[in-house]
């Protein structure tokens, strides 16, 4: 049986952590690769003439053709399905953390009967499909006069958003100690203004993580916004009604248009999200 010998042992454990280092750049760039190849090959196809998006060989660089650009955004109704898409998002966002982080708080600061039941029925709604839901949620969307509306979509995105958000803030409010409440508490401050003042901060970049969450789940989501609106259709829900039989480039386009807002969104609260996984914004 044979043992390493002293001199041997660093050297063991520096050959450790090369090639645990190794692997892990590996399955980074792996991962970039997975996620950005796609964005790119996207855009270079939206960027270039319907000729080289169809023609073959690609080069792989744009041409920096923009009939397919022009001729999407002047197509009707991509305008009105546009701003319909970022209108329910939005209410989306709002209803979720405005639901959701009230729930989270609760389920860190409280015992009640029937907590963690509450938490699992939370996660539960996940579990359900959508189209076994699409047809009752339409009769009853007609029935209440939501059909066909932003708020009435909002609602549905807020049901899959939910569970999200009352996790994430759940965690967020337990790592808080209650102790800092107690302080302000002990200071004056009632629970509202402890919770402003003191907490609030300390969560926003959570917070806003879980607003993005939101935001993107609305923002993709097709199969709801395809059922329940007819007039007022989301962009997803527009782009598989318009251009499911439209060429190629168009497609593309359409692609581009639904990548785009959501990239601006998240790189607008970049720094939120940086704060949040303790990355420093410079």
């Amino acid at each position: 049986m044979s043992t390493l010998a002293p001199t041997d042992e660093p050297r063991a454990v520096g050959d450790t952590r090369r090639a645990g280092r190794w692997v892990f750049i590996t399955a980074t760039v792996m991962l970039m690769a997975w996620v950005l190849v796609p964005i790119y090959l996207l855009f270079v196809n939206t960027l270039s003439s319907p000729s080289e998006v169809s023609g073959f060989p690609k080069t792989g660089l744009p041409s920096f053709d923009f009939a397919s650009v022009e001729f999407f955004l002047s197509f009707s109704g991509v305008a009105r399905a546009l701003w319909n898409s970022v209108v329910v998002a939005v209410l989306t966002m709002v209803l979720s953390i405005g639901i959701g982080a009230p729930a989270g708080y609760a389920l860190s600061r409280f015992d009640f009967p029937g907590k963690e039941v509450f938490r699992m029925v939370v996660v539960m709604t996940r579990a359900f499909p959508l189209p076994l839901l699409a047809l009752p949620l339409a009769v009853m969307f007609i029935r209440v006069g939501l059909d066909d509306t932003a708020l009435g979509l909002a609602f549905v995105h807020t049901v899959l958003a939910l569970p999200f958000a009352v996790l994430i803030t759940f965690s967020l409010f337990s790592g808080i100690p209650i102790e800092l409440e107690e302080a302000a508490w002990t200071l004056g401050c009632n629970r509202l203004q402890a919770f402003i003042k003191v907490v609030m901060p300390l969560i926003l970049p959570g917070l806003v993580a879980s607003a993005v969450f939101a935001f993107t789940i609305s923002w993709n989501e097709v199969f709801a916004a395809a059922v329940l609106t007819i007039e007022n259709r989301t962009l997803t829900a527009f782009l598989v009604q318009s251009l499911n039989v439209s060429p190629l480039h168009l497609k593309f386009a359409g692609g581009t248009a639904l990548v785009v807002p959501a990239l601006i969104f998240i790189f607008a609260v970049r720094k939120y999200l940086f704060a949040m996984w303790g990355i420093a914004n410079r």
